[in-house]
């Protein structure tokens, strides 16, 4: 409902069809509003043909990314956006289809040269009229200035613009009336949208419906060059003391060693006063925030403590391009590097963070992490969207599932869930995934904790922490190897032998964990009493925790009995696993306490 709700407000202020809304792209939007503009001008779109754009030229401008210096900052960074950098340079500079004169080259030489997906003819004697109106991009492309015609997209983009300023306003007058503030917030959203991607219409190239490279060129390396001139300003100014170490298309992070918060706020609003009066309108840099700490790994990738006032006390925790935003590695991953950077960012103590690390770790390798954060989910793009030589997981579990029933096959773009398990030595990755439910139903089946640790959970933490000299690895190689406890929870005799720990007579001791061919070894039986009252403590432990979780069960299904569930996004269903094990343990501990 909150879909086709938002898609309503869409049509009526692009002016499309709502059925357009879902089926049209956003060139289609672009051009719903444009060519309303250019009727009353008596201007006509272009239609070209495939061979007409395969001919146009390809582009030529990049925007400006720059390296980062990669390390760990403890000053302050702020960060400087500007505001609608591309619609902006389209209004500020009149760049548009209708006042495009072409290549600065090909006018003096040519009489008809190429512009676009067609060709142009630029009398000679109306050039030399408006020679003080022509503004040369660049890209080395000429425009006329607005005094001689006003360009068709910069008059609809500054439309676009004023009215979501009006239309942020008004939210903020009436932030109270929760119905009108989510009908203004979707027109606002509306809005910056088409602003945005009419940028990406005059470049599409390939696809486009009337692309202009020369247009998309001016925008691009116009934007550049306004961001470089940024970047000299701040660093020919001394009084800021201020050093930018990251760029990247519209934003700029500017250092400032040795300052606080509060001085940083002060500078980043003196550089975004003077940056911006020194372009055109509605050309603006506005201070977004102040990191304090910040790590800079590559392009698009840091992480830090977000302040967006200088009076904020409590910092947001804030990450761009590494794992904790990142959707295609497993929950355990995301926990424990976030967990580790805040720990970090507040303590400035490493060694707490290998301390939480390696607990972490100990978990995995001893099987005593919950299983729903070690799942992997990959989207299932249908049995005809793989080659058939594939070797997805997410293919491979379905493949297995339509051997059982040819009914289980999941719908095309549902993210299926798997998980890593051991295996034979030197069996391909992809025999070792497992559905979570064959992993949680079968207890010889054992997560694969060296691949988790070593390939998904340490390398995200490695490419953070090595900024400031650790090595995660040797952590890991220094901790102690775990053993893990062998329970016999299917009784000899009973279940065909499918693993190789199932051959062996050898358990763990109920009592003590110590390693014995009896559910209690030798050395607890000396003590009677306290054997007696462990085994019945656990055995009470495990009842109540079975009856509660079936109590939850029983509020959710709506009934006592009967309880199949298998929703892997829910918490509770882990743990009535668990339960279920700990019901079967509960036997052999019965049949142990009955030897006393």
């Amino acid at each position: 409902l909150e879909f086709d709700w938002s898609d309503q407000r869409n049509g009526q202020l692009f002016g499309i069809q709502f059925y357009e809304v879902l089926s049209r792209g956003s060139q289609f939007r672009v051009e719903s509003m444009m060519i309303r503009l250019a009727k009353p001008l008596n201007y006509v779109a272009v239609s070209p043909d495939v061979q007409q754009r395969a001919d146009m030229r390809a582009p030529a401008c990049l925007p400006l990314i720059m390296e980062p210096e990669s390390r760990f900052y403890s000053d302050p960074i702020i960060v400087l956006d500007f505001q609608s950098l591309y619609p902006s340079m389209m209004i500020a500079y009149n760049y548009c289809f209708s006042t495009c004169l072409g290549r600065v080259e090909e006018i003096i030489e040519v009489d008809r040269f190429k512009f676009g997906c067609t060709d142009l003819t630029i009398n000679p004697k109306e050039l030399h009229a408006i020679k003080d109106s022509i503004h040369i991009s660049p890209a080395g492309v000429a425009f006329v200035g607005s005094a001689v015609r006003k360009g068709v997209l910069p008059c609809m983009l500054d439309e676009i613009l004023e009215t979501r300023l009006m239309v942020k306003k008004s939210m903020k007058a009436h932030k109270n009336n929760k119905i009108l503030h989510r009908v203004l917030d979707a027109r606002q959203m509306g809005l910056k949208l088409i602003a945005n991607v009419t940028y990406g219409y005059t470049s599409a190239n390939f696809s486009g419906r009337m692309p202009c490279i020369e247009v998309g060129d001016s925008v691009v390396s116009k934007g550049r060059e306004t961001l470089e001139r940024a970047i000299k300003l701040v660093k020919e100014t001394a009084r800021w003391k201020a050093e930018v170490v990251y760029g990247d298309t519209d934003s700029l992070f500017v250092l400032c060693p040795g300052r606080t918060k509060e001085e940083a706020f002060a500078i980043g609003r003196e550089i975004a006063d003077a940056v911006t009066n020194s372009n055109p309108r509605p050309v603006k840099l506005k201070l977004e925030k102040v990191y304090q700490p910040c790590i800079l790994q590559t392009k698009k990738r840091y992480v830090g403590y977000m302040y967006e006032t200088p009076d904020q006390e409590t910092p947001i925790f804030e990450a761009k391009g590494i794992e904790t935003v990142r959707r295609d590695g497993c929950v355990a991953v995301v926990k424990m590097l976030e967990k580790s950077l805040r720990i970090l960012f507040e303590t400035y103590d490493v060694s707490k963070v290998k301390k939480y690390v390696c607990d972490q770790l100990t978990k995995i390798s001893s099987s005593k992490l919950n299983l729903q954060d070690l799942i992997f989910a990959r989207e299932y793009r249908g049995m005809k969207g793989y080659k058939p030589t594939a070797c997805v997981p997410a293919l491979q579990l379905v493949r297995d599932w339509l051997t059982r029933d040819p009914r289980a096959e999941p719908r095309v773009g549902e993210r299926v869930g798997y998980c890593i398990v051991y295996g034979p030595p030197g069996v391909p990755l992809i025999r070792l995934v497992r559905d979570p439910i064959e992993v949680l139903s079968d207890p010889t089946v054992h997560i694969n904790g060296e691949y988790y640790i070593t390939k998904v959970i340490l390398p995200p933490l490695q490419r953070c922490l090595t900024l400031l000299g650790v090595d995660t690895f040797s952590w890991y190689k220094s901790l102690p190897r775990v053993r893990k406890s062998q329970k016999r929870l299917i009784p000899k005799g009973k279940t065909q032998k499918s693993t190789l720990s199932q051959f062996f007579a050898t358990v763990n001791c109920i009592i003590c964990h110590e390693v014995s061919t009896t559910p209690v070894c030798s050395k607890c039986r000396t003590n009677e009493q306290l054997v007696v009252a462990l085994i019945s403590q656990n055995i009470a432990r495990i009842q109540r925790k079975a009856f509660l979780l079936n109590k939850i069960c029983s509020s959710c299904c709506g009934r006592a009995d009967d309880l199949l569930c298998d929703s892997l996004n829910f918490t509770i269903y882990y743990r009535k696993c668990l339960s279920n094990v700990g019901l079967r343990e509960m036997d052999f501990s019965m049949d142990a306490l009955s030897e006393f």
